[in-house]
């Protein structure tokens, strides 16, 4: 049995995915399914880029708005429900066109890897008090015991991850290195299409992230930032953790002027952009799409119905 086709539109910030992602689902018949760790958030739409009614030409998308932006969201949630989502949408007859730029959330979600169970809330709690009372180092002493090599690559400040090995050891009676071990040999979900996006020059990049924070500045972010500190949302929370939110929060409570905040966004998002990607290069089945100074749709769909046509392309589909 064929496993199910999906199209992966990726790249750095800024490089046009949403555009693309919408403009292919409008040619080919199909229906987008956001890739994108911070679109998940309701009430977060100017610092997150989430697109407008406008930009999805009509085209269903799918994963926006899903949670509060005070809740925790987990890339195992993802995928459990974009699961659902692409299940639908090929269903219906239609083509998943996966858009966004969170390789982790992409690969997972292309993986057949399983999450390890989650644990109950009091276990937890009792275990990050346990990290809190006697440190990180002393925790990895412990984890050495029954799991070395986690412990090995876990840094002593990581209260997040050392604390899920204990959990996960706990819960199942197997270590997160075996459970890890286990998962990696399982074959893909989907069978895949990757389309990669960015620029053929850094400087034509980094460009077009500092001309997109200036309008989202100019959109309002300031005030979308106000509004969620209003409802309470704690700025410790997973969502304020997004590059802009975090920034612009830090302004608001005094720690530096909004002029400062607005380099500090572009600095950070131009870090991210070149860890995006390190991160797509790893895909050896990546179909690159690089443009000049400004994205040409037109050039891109020509590549692509060449790779589907089953044209010289290192993109096996």
């Amino acid at each position: 049995m064929s496993k199910q086709k999906v199209v992966v539109v990726t790249g750095p910030t800024a490089t046009g995915k949403t555009t693309f992602g919408a403009m292919l689902a409008k040619e080919v018949g199909g229906e987008v399914v956001s890739a994108d760790s911070m679109q998940v958030y309701r009430l977060m739409d100017i610092g997150t880029a989430k697109p407008t009614a406008e930009e999805m030409l009509g085209i269903p998308h799918h994963m926006l708005d899903i949670v509060p932006p005070w809740e925790e969201y987990s890339v195992a949630r993802y995928v459990s429900d974009a699961v659902k989502c692409i299940g639908g949408i090929i269903n219906r007859g239609k083509i998943p066109i996966i858009v966004g730029g969170t390789g982790l959330y992409i690969d997972s979600l292309l993986s057949g890897r399983e999450f390890s169970p989650r644990g109950d809330a009091r276990q937890r709690k009792e275990l990050e008090t346990e990290y809190d009372r006697i440190g990180g180092d002393g925790m990895l002493r412990e984890l050495v015991s029954f799991d070395p090599e986690s412990a090995k690559k876990l840094n002593a400040n990581d209260k997040k991850r050392i604390v899920r090995a204990f959990e996960v050891y706990n819960m199942t009676g197997k270590t997160i290195t075996q459970h890890d071990l286990e998962t990696k040999s399982f074959p893909p979900r989907y069978s895949a299409l990757y389309l990669a996006l960015n620029f053929n020059e850094r400087a034509a990049l980094y460009s077009r992230i500092c001309s997109r924070v200036d309008a989202m500045l100019a959109a309002g972010l300031e005030g979308e930032v106000r509004g969620l500190l209003k409802l309470g949302v704690s700025q410790e929370c997973t969502a304020m953790q997004a590059i802009g939110y975090k920034e612009m929060a830090g302004a608001i409570s005094g720690a530096y002027s909004a002029g400062d905040a607005a380099g500090i966004i572009k600095q950070r998002s131009r870090n991210y952009a070149k860890r995006q990607l390190s991160w797509f290069r790893r895909n050896e089945n990546a179909c690159w799409i690089s443009w000049d100074k400004e994205p040409d749709y037109a050039r891109a769909s020509a590549i692509l119905n060449t790779s589907l046509k089953g044209a010289a392309t290192n993109a096996a589909w």
